[in-house]
């Protein structure tokens, strides 16, 4: 063999297996990172944030005949066990979605997980209020905890017999819905519940309202029952052009699904999409409430306040977008927007059992974001992220009123910036 031979053979054959080596060994380091995603809590969560990646949820189908979504097929929801000391605790939270106020754009959510389980994912990350990381988590993170899919188009309110349009059916059953998802969890343990918290984002937020006090009539021997409302604080008031664009789109929702005699509350010479309101809803609710709302709640910005139709010129573009594009007229107009929030829960101040955080920030939901919901960079108020200040009113660490002084004042606000306006009212929200 001639000098140095070996050598090179050596080298060549290194080259080689070095390369198949470093393959496997990031093949490996793949799966390993693959298979912190699971089904079931972690036993020992992180201490530290954001250092773990978030837990999977298998999707579960409900088959009750009366309860279907708007395209027939059955409700569902994502369900992860609790465990040690939260076991026997349970956190519901209802998912958000809009409203569909006519048959068109009910069809068009049929071809959606909005409105259609065939369009649902199999398996969801659990984050924020959801999440099983005691750092992102701190008071709720072992609990038994479980997501309510929205398909039914009305808060899982309505309840009415099937409608026919050109051949295509129409399933309003969200009321008979939220009845069958409650009789299967409470077979698999949340009678025995020791506290239950009912949350819900955006049109979530309004099924908590309408569905809180129902909530804690299922659980008549459970000692605390709470519920928590996020973003879900939606105000009658005149848009830009002096109309009251969300009354008329609550008209179509309540007369489509017939969901007035949702609310014993509503006077008869209401309107039936007022008794959809907040405000109107939380007169009646005796259980005790937490509001989460930002004062200027982005989706409510282009919805409520500037919708398309009342903006032709399309003068709002930038301030829909990025609270920071508005100028000083229109933050002027987003001043009173805030004030008109503010006038409509100071009524609900003085229930000494409730709890509020109200920020001042260009935000919709908070508690499902980690980043928003508690996390080094979160949003304060007087030191406490929202996740701190929910807790403390829960456990009744502290009395909890937060209000938030005018924007910019907070310096400590997650403001989002998007990249266009939402175009269909059906999947906004």
């Amino acid at each position: 063999m001639p000098p140095g031979s070996l050598s090179t053979s050596f080298r060549l054959w290194w080259r080689r297996r070095g390369a198949a080596f470093a393959l496997a060994l990031l093949a490996a380091a793949l799966l390993l990172a693959l298979s912190r995603y699971a089904a079931v809590p972690s036993a020992s969560p992180s201490p530290s944030y954001g250092h773990r990646l978030p837990t999977l949820v298998d999707l579960t189908l409900v088959y009750d005949r009366g309860a279907v979504c708007l395209d027939g097929t059955p409700p569902g929801y994502h369900f992860l066990p609790g465990f040690g000391e939260g076991s026997h605790s349970w956190l519901l939270h209802l998912e958000g979605g809009s409203w569909c106020p006519n048959l068109k754009s009910c069809a068009r959510r049929q071809k959606t997980s909005l409105g259609s389980s065939a369009y649902m994912d199999s398996r969801v990350d659990f984050v924020g209020i959801l999440s099983d990381d005691e750092s992102q988590n701190p008071d709720f993170y072992n609990w038994n905890k479980v997501k309510i899919r929205y398909c039914d188009g009305a808060s899982f309110s309505g309840n009415v017999q099937d409608q026919v349009k050109n051949g295509t059916g129409f399933f309003f059953r969200g009321q008979r819905i939220w009845e069958a998802v409650m009789a299967d969890l409470l077979s698999k343990g949340l009678s025995r519940a020791k506290q239950a918290f009912l949350t819900g984002c955006s049109a979530g937020g309004l099924s908590t309202y309408i569905h809180c006090d129902d909530f804690q009539a299922l659980l008549p021997k459970t000692p605390t029952v709470k519920c928590l409302a996020d973003g879900g604080f939606f105000l009658d008031v005149e848009d830009i052009s002096g109309r009251r664009y969300m009354r008329a789109f609550y008209n179509d929702v309540a007369r489509l699904q017939d969901v007035r005699k949702k609310f014993p509350h509503c006077r008869s010479d209401m309107e039936p999409g007022q008794c959809f309101f907040p405000r109107e809803v939380a007169k009646s609710i005796t259980t005790p409430m937490f509001i989460l709302n930002p004062a200027y709640d982005y989706w409510q910005v282009e919805h409520v306040l500037s919708p398309e139709g009342s903006d032709p010129q399309n003068l709002w573009r930038n301030c829909r977008v990025d609270i920071t594009k508005c100028s000083s007229k229109q933050l002027e107009i987003l001043q009173g927007f805030r004030k008109a929030l503010l006038d409509a829960i100071d009524e609900l101040k003085n229930r000494r059992d409730w709890g509020m955080f109200i920020d001042s920030c260009f935000i919709h939901c908070q508690s499902m974001k980690a980043i928003t919901w508690h996390s080094p960079s979160a949003t304060r108020i007087n030191n406490k992220t929202v996740a701190e200040a929910v807790g403390d009113w829960f456990f009744d660490r502290r009395e909890v009123k937060e209000i938030d002084c005018e924007y910019p004042c907070n310096p400590t606000c997650y403001n989002a910036v998007l990249d266009k306006p939402y175009k269909e009212d059906w999947l906004a929200g």
